[in-house]
């Protein structure tokens, strides 16, 4: 390329990668672990008042972390680690406690985005958003808070990969050329 005045100009770099929201699944699936732990405190603090050997207390104490480690800090765990982020070329899902896994999608092998919502997802305002990636098996994000605002973000960002520039309430969010905001905490 040339310039106006004859001299050759400088090669332009794609626009550099840009997150556009990181999420996590609805915080209502920690309900259960929280409700067992309370359950757990109580019964424990309840049953320790009727056990008169040492050896009982000592199996009742070590019988209260197990359910606890299991049904409480497990899942705690499952749901910090999981996490989605969307960003302006692709999308990434990291899940697993002790085996990490992530996979990624790019914008351009998406295909179709749908929602799907339960009776209980719909009460708390969360949704399944199904990625079609064509012949191979649908990405699925489960339980996404908001989910018509991730799909209306993920069309935006499909539309303005094929575009020339960006278009829509997602682009006129950018900070600093680094995050979008949208959708809150």
């Amino acid at each position: 390329m040339t310039r106006a005045d004859g001299s050759a100009a400088a090669p332009t770099a794609p626009p550099a990668e840009r997150v556009v929201a990181r999420l996590r699944r609805h915080a209502r699936i920690l309900i259960l672990p929280v409700v067992l732990l309370v359950a757990v405190a109580g019964g424990t603090g309840y049953a320790v008042g009727l056990v008169n050997e040492s050896w009982q207390l000592l199996a009742l104490l070590g019988g209260a972390v197990v359910v606890v480690l299991l049904g409480c800090l497990l899942p705690y765990l499952s749901w910090l680690t999981g996490r989605t982020t969307i960003t302006t070329r692709r999308i990434i899902m990291r899940s697993g406690v002790f085996v990490r896994v992530r996979n990624e999608v790019a914008h351009a092998r998406v295909r179709e985005v749908s929602i799907r919502k339960t009776p209980g997802q719909s009460m708390f305002g969360s949704g399944d958003v199904r990625i079609d990636v064509g012949q191979e098996r649908p990405v699925v994000l489960r339980d996404l808070p908001k989910p018509h605002l991730v799909q209306a973000a993920l069309h935006e960002l499909m539309e303005a990969g094929r575009g020339p520039a960006m278009r829509g309430p997602v682009a006129a969010t950018m900070l600093d050329g680094d995050t979008v905001a949208w959708g809150g905490r």
